[in-house]
C-alpha cells in the first residue's frame, strides 16, 4: 500500500499477529468459531501481505490479480455463508473491499500513484464509513466485556475474538486511507 515504511510495517505486524491469533482460534471446539475463526485468518495473512511497504518489496504484477481472485473466492464463499446468517455479511464486505483494493492496485499505473491516486473515491468513501463504523461500534461493544474463566481454551474468548476483529477493522481503515 502507499504511504510511509513505518505504518506499512505496523500493519504487516499487526495483520500478522491478528492472523495467527485467528489460527489458534481454529482449534476451539465449536464448529462455527472455527470456520468464522479461518477467514479471518485467511484475511488477517492477506492484508499484511498487501500492506508490506514498496520500498521493501514491490510484488510481481500478476500478484494484484492473485489477490484479487482469492478475495473474490471468499467474498463469493461469505456470500454463500450468508444464507446461514446475517453475521457473514461483515466477511462479505470485507472480502469484497481486499479484492477491490487488489484490483485497484493492479490497475494503478505504476502502483506508486500516491495516496488517492488509485481506486474509485466513491467507493473508497463508503467503505471507509462502513469500516469506521464498524471500528467504533466494535469498540464500544469491547469495553464491557469481561475477561474470561481460568478454564475457557484460547480459541473460545470472546473478547479476544472481538479484539481480533476490531483490530483488523482498524488495520481495514489504514489501507483504505493509504490508497
Amino acid at each position: 500500500m502507499h504511504g510511509p515504511a513505518s505504518h506499512g510495517w505496523l500493519l504487516v505486524a499487526l495483520c500478522a499477529a491478528t492472523g495467527a491469533y485467528c489460527l489458534l482460534r481454529m482449534r476451539s471446539h465449536v464448529e462455527e468459531q472455527r470456520r468464522a475463526a479461518g477467514g479471518e485468518a485467511l484475511m488477517g495473512f492477506g492484508m499484511a501481505a498487501m500492506a508490506v511497504p514498496a520500498a521493501a518489496f514491490t510484488p510481481p504484477s500478476w500478484a494484484w490479480s492473485g489477490y484479487a481472485a482469492l478475495f473474490g473466492a471468499a467474498a463469493l464463499h461469505a456470500l454463500w455463508s450468508a444464507r446461514g446468517g446475517a453475521h457473514h455479511l461483515h466477511h462479505l464486505v470485507g472480502a469484497s473491499a481486499m479484492a477491490y483494493m487488489a484490483v485497484a492496485m493492479a490497475a494503478s499505473p505504476g502502483h506508486a500513484s500516491g495516496p488517492g491516486g488509485s481506486g474509485i473515491p466513491l467507493v473508497t468513501g463508503v467503505l471507509l464509513l462502513y469500516f469506521t463504523g464498524y471500528v467504533l461500534l466494535s469498540g464500544v461493544r469491547l469495553v464491557p466485556v469481561a475477561a474470561g474463566g481460568g478454564g475457557v481454551g484460547w480459541g473460545d474468548r470472546p473478547e479476544l475474538a472481538r479484539a481480533c476483529r476490531l483490530s483488523m477493522g482498524i488495520a481495514m481503515v489504514a489501507m483504505l486511507l493509504t490508497m
